[in-house]
């Protein structure tokens, strides 16, 4: 029998984790390599008077990824977590009467028709089919395929299916088509909001992203225990398999043998043989030889990306009253165009911008409890935290952001606060300036011009929210699965 070969996996994101457990789950010989000292990369908690909040990902959406992982693993997801789902999606406001959107569309149009007018219940409920066909068709030939091309996946489609894509206005952005669902300025910001799941501007984003309006009204849930969760059972299950994980291990450079990688060094000097790796990390990293000069082969040097969003976010245990918050929340500013212009074009934190809230004791009936709570928010910003450090700049969006929030009624009292920066977030997600989705999903090709599992160097495979299909809690899941099965089927375990 000969002797399984030596799998590294670079980074213990969701994207590492996921090819991890799927490999180990076939017996190979699997060893995560992890800087951090706990699994989940962006998915993470901080601890705020000992209290941890979830400060990354806060919205689990398609779980079916994660049920069909642990199947195929000969485990339940439904054993290891439990879930709530959300009866209210999101509650949004721009300084007046609130809008909730709810898992249940008819009681979303409902909500829609008293707060705007029926028309444009009618409209949204449009929009909705409109959403569910383009979902339904890129599914399969995009989401799922490991090597997707508009040739290819237009021939997989059909022609019905085509026409979907054709529909909607395949060359548009996605602020412009939804400009024929939602004549309500309000309405069309809300829905043109899902571009930054990407990491987007929605005045770049291509029509297509409007499927992400159908991913969620299929159910977003909350996870007791937090997001962290997803993690540490996915990297439980794969030690149990026989995965090793090596915490507090950063990876300083790949090691080479000719054109092929032969292994690891560390920070600390340690070098980590082995005969295949998978780089759970931003593309950019390897590009830009951050992980050595030769390591730069593994990605096309003519490949040109647009740096997605970055953030500043604060971790919160604090007394809050006033506005009725539910679990998340968006607090809309004006005008909204001026948010994406300062951070893509003036690569600046924006004059008005836009506040995410989590609330993560609340549910969707809480009332307040006068008591303290954990929540967070986030403030989209420019991915220039490996060039620039303005604390001024960030103090002044801080004040913007709070000031916002108590203009639409919330009170924050006694607030403990832990503030993170793109500066920050560029140290801890080394490669992209503090990005937190990868390249920018802008123009109607870019979907495409995400590289897949296989880099240019033949025993090198990629995973994570930089690479197809994408950023995003599921996204990442499905690029570690589609790189475990790149490394399977060359290994001679199963075809694809």
């Amino acid at each position: 029998m000969s002797k399984s070969p030596k799998i590294l996996v670079v980074g213990a994101g969701i994207g590492g984790l996921t090819a991890a457990l799927e490999l180990a789950h076939r017996g190979l010989d699997v060893t995560v390599l992890e800087k951090g000292n706990a699994p989940g990369g962006k998915i993470r908690a901080i601890k705020v008077d000992d209290a941890p909040i979830d400060s990354g990902p806060t919205v689990f959406t398609m779980r079916w990824i994660f049920e069909q992982l642990f199947a195929d693993c000969g485990e339940s997801f439904d054993a290891e977590f439990e879930l709530e789902a959300l009866d209210i999606l999101a509650r949004h406001s721009w300084g007046d009467a609130p809008l909730d959107l709810y898992a249940d569309t008819q009681k979303s149009a409902d909500a829609i028709a008293q707060f705007s007018s029926p028309k444009q219940a009618q409209l949204f409920l449009e929009f909705c089919k409109t959403a569910k066909k383009v979902y339904e068709s890129l599914k399969d030939p995009f989401i799922e395929s490991p090597r997707p091309n508009l040739l290819g996946m237009m021939s997989a489609l059909g022609i019905q299916k085509s026409k979907v894509l054709w529909d909607i206005g395949p060359f548009s952005n996605l602020w412009s088509a939804l400009a024929n669902y939602f004549p309500d300025p309000r309405l069309h910001q809300l829905f043109g909001r899902y571009a930054t799941y990407c990491g987007s501007s929605p005045y770049l984003a291509p029509a297509t992203l409007m499927l992400i309006a159908e991913v969620e009204m299929k159910g977003v849930w909350s996870i007791k225990g937090g997001m962290t969760k997803i993690p540490e059972v996915i990297a439980r299950l794969a030690q149990k398999k026989g995965c090793h994980f090596q915490y507090g291990a950063e990876v300083q450079s790949l090691q080479f043998s000719g054109s092929k990688i032969s292994g690891v060094q560390l920070t600390s000097g340690e070098v980590i043989e082995c005969d295949y790796l998978i780089f759970n990390g931003d593309i950019n990293a390897l590009q830009h030889g951050l992980l050595g000069k030769q390591a730069n082969a593994a990605i096309p040097q003519n490949l040109k990306q647009t740096d997605s969003l970055s953030a500043v976010t604060w971790s919160m245990r604090v007394k809050a009253s006033g506005f009725p918050l539910v679990r998340h929340n968006v607090f809309f500013n004006q005008p909204y165009q001026s948010e994406f212009t300062d951070i893509f074009e003036k690569k600046k934190l924006p004059s008005n911008p836009t506040v995410y809230i989590c609330a993560q004791d609340r549910r969707d009936f809480a009332s307040e409890n006068n008591d303290y709570e954990r929540i967070f928010c986030l403030v989209n910003a420019p991915a220039n935290g490996d060039i620039q450090s303005d604390d001024e700049e960030i103090e002044r969006c801080e004040q913007k952001a709070f000031s916002l929030m108590r203009q639409y009624g919330l009170q924050l009292q006694d607030a403990q606060i832990t503030r993170t920066s793109p500066q920050q977030f560029a140290k801890l997600f080394p490669g992209r300036g503090g990005a937190l989705y990868g390249q920018a999903t802008h123009g109607w090709m870019s979907s495409f011009q995400r590289l897949g599992s296989q880099s240019q160097i033949q025993n090198l495979l990629l995973a994570g929210g930089s690479v197809h299909p994408g950023p995003g809690v599921p996204m990442a899941a499905m690029s570690g699965r589609l790189a475990a099965a790149t490394l399977m089927e060359r290994l001679g375990l199963i075809k694809q």
